[in-house]
């Protein structure tokens, strides 16, 4: 019986992404992210039907943890999910507490430009990159970055004083 040559196994890897074994390979880039989802309080009509912002919280965060569970984004893979304790902070605006309730995930993304996808996002709160502990972005990288930056604003780039 004759072994597998190395250019087999290069295919062979090329076919099916470490990702989906739950590898990591240098070409990702492995980071944790959290967000902080806000329970705005539901008013009660007449004398029911108001909910506290704890639960209106922890129903966002149940939503959002489903959709990044069976969301299947092409060169994003998330390795894990933390549920945080649920915590209330004074609203100044509402004159009311409001609650917030945290999740954290761990991504594995193939670009930097996808971590556009998360940082992006109002309940954004920390991202901590994990790996690798260096990025070295070439001239083209950081182009691709600032015109996926510019695409995800819905704003155009213009010089000073024109438009």
């Amino acid at each position: 019986m004759s072994k597998p040559d190395l250019k087999t196994r290069e295919k062979d890897k090329a076919e099916y992404p470490n990702e989906h074994r739950g590898l990591t390979e240098s070409r990702h880039i492995k980071f944790r992210v959290r967000f902080d989802y806000r329970g705005k309080p539901k008013p009660a009509r007449f004398f029911f039907g108001g909910r506290k912002t704890e639960d209106v919280a922890q129903e966002i965060r149940e939503q959002q943890v489903t959709l990044w569970r069976n969301l299947p984004l092409q060169g994003i893979y998330v390795e894990g999910i933390d549920l945080g304790e649920i915590y209330n902070l004074y609203d100044e605006d509402l004159d009311d507490e409001v609650a917030y309730a945290p999740l954290e995930l761990i991504v594995l993304a193939d670009t930097l430009e996808d971590l556009l996808r998360f940082i992006m996002r109002d309940e954004f709160r920390r991202i901590e990159i994990m790996e690798p502990s260096t990025l070295t972005l070439k001239s083209k990288d950081v182009e691709k970055l600032l015109f996926r930056i510019n695409e995800i604003m819905g704003k155009n780039i213009t010089p000073t004083g024109k438009g």
